[in-house]
C-alpha cells in the first residue's frame, strides 16, 4: 500500500515538473519572439533614425488618426527637445466609428490621451506582439466608461484595438520597449478621430462629441506647433491642456 502511494506521489511530482518545463519552454519561445523582432528591425530603424539624431532607445510618442488609418511614430533626438515625426504606419484595422469608446463590448476604438507603461508590454500576445494603451484613463473612468485590454497589436483584426501589420508592430513594439528600457517612464499614445482642421470641426459642430473634438484640435495644434506630445491632464472633472506639464513623457 505504501509503495503504491509513493509511486502515485512520484508520478504527480513528475507530471507537475513536465508541465512546468513545458510552460517555461513556451515562455522562452514567446519571449524570444520579441527578441528576434528587436534583432531584426533595430538596424532598419537606426538607418532612418540616425539622420534625425535619434536611435532605438530614444524617447517616443505615438499619434493615431482613425479616419486615415495611420499611426505616427515621433522620436526625440538625443540632442534637442523637439520630437521628429519619423514614420507613418498603416493601421490594418480599427473598429467602430468616429467617437470615443463608451463601454465594454461596444467594439469601439477609443479616442483621447493614453499611455503605455512597462507592464503593458505583451511579448506573448496572440496577435504577434502587443502593448496596452491604458484605456480607460482617469477621464474615461470619471465618465463611467468601461472596457479593458485595448492594445496596439499585430495581425489585421480589431474589436476596439489598433491592429497593425506584423512588420509594423515589430518596429513599434521595439521602439516603445527600448524607450522605456532606456528610462522613459511611459509612452504617450494620442488617438484622434480625424485631422481636426477648423473646416472639419465646423462640419462636425452638431456632433455630441463636438466639445471633446474641439479639445483634441487644441492638442493637435500643440503637437504641430511645438513638436511634442500634447500635455493633456485630467483635472476637476475635465481634460485640460496644461502647459506646465513636461511634454517629453520621460
Amino acid at each position: 500500500m505504501k509503495k503504491n502511494v509513493l509511486l502515485t506521489g512520484l508520478g504527480l511530482v513528475l507530471a507537475v515538473c513536465v508541465v512546468m518545463v513545458s510552460r517555461m519552454a513556451c515562455a522562452n519561445d514567446t519571449d524570444s519572439r520579441a527578441s528576434a523582432a528587436r534583432e531584426r528591425v533595430t538596424p532598419v530603424l537606426n538607418s532612418f533614425l540616425g539622420p534625425c539624431g535619434a536611435r532605438v532607445g530614444s524617447p517616443v510618442f505615438l499619434r493615431a488618426v482613425k479616419e486615415d488609418s495611420l499611426l505616427e511614430l515621433w522620436v526625440k533626438p538625443d540632442k534637442g527637445e523637439r520630437y521628429v515625426l519619423v514614420k507613418r504606419y498603416p493601421i490594418a484595422a480599427w473598429s467602430g466609428g468616429l467617437g470615443p469608446k463608451q463601454k465594454e463590448g461596444d467594439r469601439q476604438t477609443p479616442e483621447g490621451f493614453y499611455e503605455v507603461v512597462p507592464s503593458g508590454l505583451n511579448p506573448r500576445s496572440n496577435y504577434h506582439l502587443s502593448f496596452n494603451i491604458g484605456y480607460p484613463n482617469s477621464y474615461d473612468r470619471f465618465l463611467n466608461r468601461t472596457g479593458s485590454l485595448i492594445m496596439v497589436h499585430g495581425r489585421d483584426v480589431s474589436i476596439g484595438c489598433l491592429a497593425m501589420t506584423d512588420p509594423g508592430i515589430e518596429e513599434l513594439y521595439t521602439m516603445v520597449e527600448q524607450a522605456m528600457a532606456a528610462g522613459q517612464k511611459s509612452v504617450p499614445v494620442q488617438i484622434y478621430p480625424f485631422v481636426p482642421t477648423p473646416a472639419r470641426l465646423i462640419q462636425e459642430k452638431d456632433s455630441p462629441h463636438a466639445a471633446f473634438w474641439s479639445l483634441l484640435a487644441r492638442a493637435w495644434k500643440w503637437t504641430e506647433t511645438r513638436h511634442a506630445p500634447a500635455p493633456v491632464v485630467f483635472r476637476d472633472g475635465s481634460l485640460v491642456l496644461d502647459s506646465d506639464v513636461p511634454c517629453s513623457g520621460s
